[in-house]
């Protein structure tokens, strides 16, 4: 299977390829664990989610983390609490681009981006 969201050559995937980060993110820390990033985390009350939120305001699958090209974007999956980064909530089903020191808070929880 395919693991490319955006395709080099569209127009997305080019701006996407202008706005890559130097200080690049690789991990993230959520409960004093290390998470190293891979192309896609998926972040919720599930337990089959990568990243276990334990918290009543998370949704089952709540957000999910994704590599497009060499920087690293959140989406909120239409969550009933939203999806927040830096104190802002992120529009659903957008996605935002992640940088090094952002905080993700989901519920009463976070996630330090690094």
């Amino acid at each position: 299977m395919f693991d490319e969201t955006i395709i080099t050559e569209s127009p997305v995937g080019q701006r996407l390829e202008m706005m890559s980060n130097k200080d690049a993110v690789s991990y993230l820390m959520f409960n004093n664990k290390r998470i190293d990033l891979v192309a896609k985390i998926t972040i919720g009350r599930s337990s089959d989610n990568d990243v276990v939120v334990d918290n009543k305001l998370a949704s089952r699958y709540h957000a999910i983390i994704q590599k497009i090209k060499n920087a690293y974007f959140i989406k909120d999956n239409d969550s009933t609490n939203g999806t927040f980064v830096n104190g802002a909530i992120i529009p659903k089903d957008k996605y935002v681009k992640l940088n090094k020191g952002d905080k993700v808070t989901i519920g009463n929880s976070s996630i330090v981006i690094s």
